[in-house]
């Protein structure tokens, strides 16, 4: 495999909002450390992807100190988001549906309600999941006893590969689309994006390595409209969904990356070596 390595780290402090790249990150049992702990939520609590809403790919939430986030979007004043401190009484936590599993968080307050209803036009709420270590489990099928998630559409991390991306991108050349790319790794939406490895190797591997912290490969990661989604703009296509189709259809699922669950913690940084383990 050559010197295989990590290329980038992102993080999305808000589900479904823009990445935010990093040189570090810590990774805890539930994913990297201030990645997907808040979500939009409709009046009914279920979670608002840009499955619903491809214009959330305009909003940027950043970090702030003491683990806030600051706000901001094309044509809204910027506005600062501070944790929510749960009460211990009865309703300060709201129930969110996600996917079908049903997670307690803790609303935000009245001005990221409006700023983020402001940004779609609809009625919606800013969650966060105060407890990522109890809140929420990973998909029982693919996990081990007491393994968590954070608002991850599944799994602690996503990983995606350069070389599976050219390849992507090499049939999307030779398609019936070929204006539609290439496309960039952000519309994969990944945690950790490594180089190195060949096209496709990573639908083989079980265990890896990133620095000195280890993961379990647990599944392969189907794809849905959000990778047909500019990430500038919102605007939406065919690709990549259309060649993933065609030639990474594995069972009901369009597959392109791996979705990893830590097996340690510690802090991994671009330019770390990759390995795999198994």
């Amino acid at each position: 495999m050559g010197n295989a390595e990590l290329r980038s780290i992102h993080i999305h402090p808000v589900k479904a909002f823009r990445a935010v790249g990093l040189r570090e990150a810590l990774v805890e049992p539930w994913g990297l450390a201030g990645d997907r702990r808040w979500v939009v939520i409709d009046d009914g609590g279920k979670v608002v992807t840009q499955r619903q809403q491809p214009l959330l790919a305009l909003a940027v939430a950043e970090l702030a100190p003491g683990g806030g986030l600051l706000l901001s979007a094309p044509g809204q004043d910027p506005v600062t988001v501070p944790v929510p401190v749960p009460v211990p009484q009865p309703g300060a936590t709201v129930t969110v549906d996600i996917f079908g599993d049903k997670v307690e968080a803790v609303p935000a307050g009245p001005a990221a309600h409006a700023w983020c209803g402001a940004l779609v036009g609809a009625d919606v709420r800013l969650v966060h999941m105060d407890d990522p270590a109890t809140r929420r489990p990973v998909d029982p099928d693919y996990a081990r006893p007491g393994e968590t998630v954070n608002f991850a559409d599944g799994y602690p991390l996503l990983l995606t590969s350069v070389a599976s991306l050219d390849s992507l991108n090499s049939l999307i050349a030779e398609g019936d689309r070929p204006d539609e790319g290439p496309v960039p790794m952000d519309r994969f939406r990944p945690s950790v994006v490594v180089a190195g490895p060949p096209a496709w190797a990573e639908d083989d591997w079980q265990r890896v390595a990133i620095g000195e912290v280890t993961f379990r490969v647990a599944k392969m990661s189907g794809r849905c409209v959000v990778t047909t989604t500019d990430q500038s703009t919102g605007a939406r296509g065919k690709e990549p969904l259309r060649t993933l189709g065609r030639h990474r259809r594995f069972g009901g699922s369009l597959v392109f990356g791996q979705n990893l669950v830590p097996e340690s913690t510690g802090t991994i940084r671009v330019g770390d070596p990759f390995t795999v383990l198994a």
